[in-house]
This record gives structure tokens, sequence and C-alpha cells, in this order.
């Protein structure tokens, strides 16, 4: 909506545009419990402050609040509309008083920011979870009146996404605490771990003493005491809501658990008479599936929706949103799906929004320095004068013509700070969408006229045992090797356009008839080949860049060393450790290669793999001894790094180092080690991201940001030398290991005499 807040009819009925201010943003709109308003943040004053938006998108809007100073995540308005929670950047909880227009600050946390926030139906309760000091998230009841407040679950153990039943009796909520691992001992391939899945199950937390769960079954002796589902009033209970009474001692040890199977759940919610929950699977894919289960003895819990994004139960608890792949529905809360998805779909045809770029641009700008202000992990922002860089750069967003520009002005802003770890991405550059790929064939080629075609002059190299991965002109079948002719593709002679290109525009994917004359043949053949997309010929080339390296180190290192290079440290880079470094656990020496690393955030897997040590053997009665811990290194290590290696991959060089592991060879690294963080999104949704976590040694200085890693050995390989194909750092590395590994052999043990009786 581009900073905009609109109500859609979930029947058919008017759009209601509520914000028409061009280059104020409005971020995080809630309903109020009766419907006639909202409250969201707008930075029309130049901070955010909260606003009340009438629903009808005609009366003026009214500000609420007039105390910003920084960032303020989504306001919860409570359901008598006298308060507004909200948390901030500075890991502040706050109440604002509407009828005041004053906050006043019930909590402050040291460790992670609040979330769930949630409040009783009478509104004087506010439910919250923050991390206690062991980081696990635990459920507090803040008491508006009282101005206090309390933990009511453990610490023991994650619990967060509380939620109320509608009477005010019960507190929902969702914990970790099942630990089954799927692996059952570290003997295997590659020393499994174990794995807990399903850890997550559903608790119901008895607001009052002696109250009957409405999932507890009826009572077999003396006269039945009412549950106390919703909906559900005794004869003494009144039609009105009577305030929450809560019994806070020994409140913690109130909770059972509510019918579910434990499970990997999120997003614990409320209805009416339902409790609504998301399931996530642990595919890859991590789709999730909306359930749900009635608040009643007999319940089951039942799927509702597969496949969806994101859900949310009503403010009146009879109405389910969901966001399922492009569309929205809502349907009724009875904890079953809708009849017809067509029907419960909300309109979002016709969706058209006036922008006048300029005006947004100037918004954007300010958003991106307001936010580094609030998001930079130094408060002082290295001594800048915030303001007066603001001052200095505003002016020439006037003349700023297309969004790429913005871009560079704010990164010439934001590198104001010195700080490596802030990208300036992304954003409405209004791309063409009609641009044609050019698909690749994986291989060097040049054209030649009197040869007919164009020449293959190198198939890059990859690893054999992955198939998968090779070049479309390696694959089993068609085989071209250096020195054959490609004459012609899908019938044409590629000699008859200017560039072989041409003839694989769009082809990416897609098979196409080759006509190939190799070294020596007296007639062409032809085969069926499948080029691969531009980055997948990048990828080609470096698989034959790390593929040729491993070679180089089994030949030079006389199979005594072993080769694992990791490309970045992100989920799909622990593959690569398992695939090449396994392998080779039980050699003498080991190179692990960073150089180029692009970072990530598994340095500590990897650390954590390299502390194993080997402290005993096992002797069979045939065979070899081996040891445990399994797949510990018995041998001496080398890290490789370059001014390419950068982040995470700095992290795990410097980690390596200072634990005292082996030798790093090569040269600095880039200098970047502030994390970092993407969710300060501005309204087109591009960012400058914010480096909003430093990093420090024991003895309180501040680490790689800003220098890098220096190796110990300092060794650089020279564009001549590595253009003829050398690889200086490689043979320096090889070159120690084996001389360390002649000086400190590290054999394993012979075992000792049996004994005798």
């Amino acid at each position: 909506t581009r900073g905009n807040v609109f109500i859609l009819p979930t029947k058919p009925g008017r759009r209601i545009h509520l914000t028409r201010n061009p280059g104020t943003r409005y971020r995080g709109a809630r309903f109020s419990a009766d419907g006639k308003s909202l409250v969201a943040l707008s930075d029309a004053t130049g901070e955010f402050e909260f606003y009340r938006l009438p629903a009808n998108g005609i009366d003026p809007a009214k500000k609420l609040s007039a105390d910003g100073k920084v960032f303020r995540y989504f306001p919860v308005p409570s359901p008598d509309g006298k308060f507004v929670a909200y948390r901030d950047k500075n890991y502040e909880l706050w109440l604002l008083d509407v009828a005041g227009g004053k906050s006043r600050r019930i909590a402050r946390s040291e460790n992670y920011n609040f979330s769930w926030l949630s409040w009783s139906p009478d509104s004087r309760w506010l439910a919250y979870v923050v991390a206690a000091e062991n980081s696990n998230d635990r459920i507090h009841l803040h008491d508006v009146k009282k101005k206090a407040g309390t933990p009511v679950t453990s610490d023991r153990y994650d619990s967060y996404s509380p939620t109320w039943s509608s009477d005010g009796r019960f507190l929902y909520f969702l914990s970790d605490r099942n630990f089954e691992s799927l692996v059952t001992s570290p003997w295997g391939p590659r020393q499994p771990e174990p794995f807990f899945d399903r850890t997550t199950q559903i608790f119901e937390l008895s607001l009052v003493k002696k109250q009957r769960s409405p999932f507890q079954p009826k009572e077999d002796l003396g006269e039945d005491r009412p549950a106390t589902a919703d909906g559900a009033k005794s004869k003494t209970q009144k039609t009105d809501k009577k305030p929450v009474r809560i019994d806070l001692d020994g409140i913690a040890a109130r909770i059972s658990l509510v019918p579910v199977p434990a499970g990997n759940y999120t997003t614990l919610s409320a209805a009416d008479k339902q409790l609504y929950f998301v399931s996530r699977s642990t595919t890859k894919k991590r789709t999730m599936t909306l359930k749900a289960i009635r608040r009643d003895a007999e319940a089951k819990p039942v799927t509702v929706l597969s496949d969806i994004k994101s859900f949310r139960v009503s403010g009146n608890r009879k109405k389910v949103l969901v966001h399922k792949d492009d569309n929205l529905h809502v349907f009724e809360a009875s904890g079953s799906a809708p009849k017809s998805l067509t029907k419960s779909r909300v309109s979002l045809s016709g969706w058209r929004l006036a922008v006048d770029p300029t005006t947004e641009w100037r918004q954007m700008f300010v958003d991106a320095w307001r936010m580094e202000r609030d998001y930079f992990y130094d408060p002082n922002l290295h001594g800048v004068d915030w303001k007066e860089v603001l001052e200095r750069h505003l002016p020439l967003v006037d003349r700023v013509t297309d969004r790429a520009e913005l871009n560079d002005l704010i990164s010439q802003m934001v590198g104001e700070l010195e700080a490596l770890h802030i990208y300036v991405r992304g954003g409405d550059h209004r791309d063409a969408d009609d641009g044609v790929s050019i698909g690749q064939l994986g291989a060097v080629l040049r054209r030649d006229a009197d040869r007919g075609g164009y020449v293959v002059e190198h198939v890059y190299r990859t690893d054999p045992d992955l198939p998968d991965q090779v070049s479309p002109l390696s694959r089993p079948g068609v085989e071209v090797e250096a020195g054959a002719v490609i004459e012609s593709i899908d019938g044409v002679p590629t000699l008859s356009v200017d560039h072989i290109n041409v003839l694989l525009r769009n082809k990416s994917g897609r098979k196409v008839l080759c006509s190939i004359r190799d070294l020596r043949a007296k007639a062409p053949r032809r085969v069926i080949v499948e080029p691969v997309s531009s980055s997948r010929a990048a990828d080609l080339r470096y698989d034959q860049w790390e593929y040729t390296r491993r070679l180089a180190v089994e030949k030079s290192g006389k199979g005594k060393v072993g080769y694992v290079h990791l490309r970045a440290m992100g989920r799909t880079n622990i593959a690569e450790w398992a695939r090449h470094y396994y392998p080779v656990f039980q050699r003498q020496g080991l190179v692990i290669d960073v150089r180029h690393n692009r970072g990530g955030n598994i340095d500590s897997w990897i650390l954590e793999k390299l502390l194993r040590k080997a402290w005993f053997y096992w002797k069979p009665r045939v065979g070899k001894p081996f040891w445990n811990m399994q797949y510990a290194f018995r041998g001496h290590l080398v890290v490789l790094c370059n001014e390419k290696t950068a982040s995470d991959g700095e992290a795990f060089t410097e980690g390596f180092r200072r634990l005292g592991m082996g030798r790093v060879i090569g040269t600095r690294t880039w200098g970047g080690e502030i994390w970092l963080s993407i969710n300060n999104r501005l309204v087109d949704r591009g960012y400058a991201s914010a480096a909003q976590t430093g990093v420090y040694g024991p003895e309180r200085e501040w680490l790689i940001e800003g220098h890098g890693v220096d190796p110990d050995v300092v060794v650089d390989n020279l564009p001549h030398a590595t253009f003829r194909g050398g690889d200086a750092q490689l043979d320096a590395a090889v070159k120690h290991l084996l001389e360390k590994i002649k000086k400190d052999p590290r054999p394993v043990p012979r075992p000792p005499q049996y004994r005798k009786r």
C-alpha cells in the first residue's frame, strides 16, 4: 500500500482509502475493538507518532502521541480503547494513555525485545513475552490498574504466543517442552546429531483457582460443576462481561496440556469457541497448515486450510482472516474450512495506487536516515552528527531522477557511518518485465569461420560425483570435448548470426538440437543439449575453480591432506561442509578455504566440529581402531582467507585463530562484522540495511569491523601468476601442512596388550 491505509470490504462494498497525505508513511494500522476507528503510526511530524483514523474515511485523523524519539513497532489497542500497548527499538514496552496522550514505560529488557502482546477482554491485563536471562521466552502479565508485572511461566522452557479465552478465565499459550530426538545415537554417516522434531505443545493456564478446564471430561461423582468454556454460563453468571479476575498466587503451577499432539506450532489465537494455530512442516519448503480445536472435552484437532502464509482471528472472535497463495480469505471461526474459497475471497481486483515519485523519494530518504539512527548498534553513531548529515544530503533529493539515483544518494549518506554491513538495495526500479534470458552451454567458445562454427575451447570441469551439476556439454550422451565445433543449433548455422547467444535466447532449461563436429571427426553428430541459466553458468566456473583446487591438494598433498572450500556461511553451505569434510576427516592435514566467502551465520557449527577431540579409541576384534568423538579431526589445520572473505567468513577465520586451531594463511579479510538486519524496509520494499549488533572480544576490543582479520602468514596471489593458473596461497598451505605432518605425525595409537588372567 506504499505507506497508505485502506479498509477492504469482506463482501461487496466500498474500498475506503483512509490516508491521503503524499509524502507521509503510515505503518501498523490496527482496528479498535468497536471497529469505528483504527490506530496507526504516521511520520507526518518527522517522527512516527500514533494517530486515530476514523474508519469512515471522512472524519479527520487525531494525533494521539507527541513523544516519538525512536522506532516504534505496531500498536496493540486495548479492547476498551483507553490504551495502546507498543514496544520500541530500545527494548522497552510502553502503554499509551489515549485520553492523556502520555506513554508510560511498563518494562525494559536487556536481552531481546518484547513480543506477542495480548490484552485481556476487560483491558486490565496485558500479556507479553520477553526473554529471561537464559534466553528462554517467558510470558508475563502486567496489571494496568496496579502498574505491576508478574511472570506466569517458567524460564525452563520457551513459552510464547499467549491468547485469552473470551471470558478471561484462561490463558492459552505455546511452549517447547517435548524433546524426542529423531536421531537416536551419534553413530552413523557424518556423525548424526540429535534433531528435536515436534517440540511444541499447547498449554492452558487457569487464571482462577479451582475451576475446571473446558477440555476436562465431566465428573463422575457428585453434581457436575459447569465448565467455563466461552458461552456456557452458570445460573449465577450474568450476561454482562465481568472484570477478569486473576489469582496470581501459585499461578505458574496451574497449567495443563490441551489435548493436541506435540508438533511444530506457531501463532496460537483464541476465537469464541475455538483455538486456532499453525502447524509448520519440517520440509525445506516449510509449508504451514491452519488447524483448530474446539474448547470442549470431546474435541479433536482438525485441519482448516493447508499451504497458508498467515492468519488472524478478528477482534470480535467471530471470523478468521487467512492469507493463502496470493489471496485473502475471510470466513466464520467455526473450526472448519469455508464451504467455498472463492466466495470467502476478499476482492483485490482493480488495485491501483497513484504515486508521486519525487514526494515518495523524499519520504524514503528521511525514513532511511531515521531508521539508521534507531537501528545502528552504536547509539552515538560513531560520533557522526547525524542531523547535520541529513541537512547536508536532503537538498540533493530534489535532483534525483530515478530510484537507482535515490539508492546512490542514500548510500552516500549512510556511508558517513563507516560501517561495511550497510547495503542499500531494492526498491521500485520499474525494470522491464519482458527481458529474455540467454541460455549457456557451460563452456568457453570462440567463433571460427574457417572451421565452420564455434570452437569449444574449454568445457568447465566439475566434480564427476555430482552428475546433476556438470556442464551441459559434459552430460552422458553429449560428452563434448575441447576442440569440437558447434556448427548449428536447432538447424540454424551458428555462423549465420552475429553471436551464438542469438540462438540461445530464451533457451535456458529448454532442450536444443546441436550439430557437433568432434575434433578429427569426418562428419558432425547431433545431440540434445539443455542450456543452463547465466547464473548457473557462473556457478559452473566457480565449481571448476573449487574442483581444481581440490585436485591440486590431492596431488601436492600426497594423499595426506584434505581440502574443504566454503563459498558462504548459510544453510546451503553446511552441505558443502558435509560433502567435503567427512570424506577426509581421517587425514593428517586439512585446508579449509574460505577465500571469496560471502558470509552468513554458521561459523559456530563449523568451529564446533573442529573443536571435537579424539579422547579414546575403539578396538573391535577385527579391523582398525576408530575414535571417539566421532569424526573428530586429529591432524593439522590451515585456514585460507583473502580480501574477499567477508562477514561470517571472517568470524570463522577469527574464531579459528583465537581458539588456537591452526595457522591462517592469505591476505587481510574484508572487514565487515557488525551483524545486520534488513527488517527496516522502505515503503517500496527497498532498504538500507542496519548494522545493529557489534562484535567484541574478551579483551574489550571491537573485532574485525573496519580492519578485517590479519592472517598469521601473508601470502598474496599475484595477478599474472594467478592468470596462468598458479595459486600461491594454496601452495603455501599445503607446504606448511606437510612440514607439520613430518614434524608431528598423528598416527592412531596402537592398542595395548590384551589382559591375561
